[in-house]
């Protein structure tokens, strides 16, 4: 039985040869066995199923005794909020975190205590 990513991944291989080898199409998160590969002789290393991260996840906040709820989203919300700290652009957050309508990274901003500048300071000062 053939299985449709098979050919993707052969014309993958033909297009980008090393690959492999190359540090930017590692996993950030590997699994620790070889996989079987359908329908070939050989055996390679894929990424963790999400549940894994999840696991691991949950596991980690239950021995840190965290009382709050954490979830892989909490790392993205952190993320945005560290920027929005660090007074970066907010148009430069929406681009990482790839949202489309700016409305939707403003929602980070709700966890940020505005700053209110009192007297105008030249950039030279800083």
């Amino acid at each position: 039985m053939r299985f449709p990513f098979t050919l993707s991944r052969n014309r993958c291989k033909k297009k980008y040869p090393s690959a492999a080898r190359d540090f930017i199409w590692q996993w950030f998160f590997p699994q620790k066995e070889l996989t079987p590969v359908p329908g070939a002789k050989e055996r390679k290393r894929y990424h963790l199923h999400e549940s894994q991260v999840q696991e691991a996840l949950k596991k980690a906040v239950r021995l840190a005794k965290v009382t709050k709820r954490v979830t892989s989203h909490t790392f993205r919300h952190s993320f945005a909020t560290h920027l929005l700290q660090a007074n970066y652009d907010i148009r430069t957050i929406q681009t990482m975190l790839g949202h489309t309508d700016v409305r939707t990274t403003m929602i980070y901003t709700h966890c940020v205590p505005s700053k209110t500048v009192k007297e105008a300071r030249s950039p030279l000062d800083f």
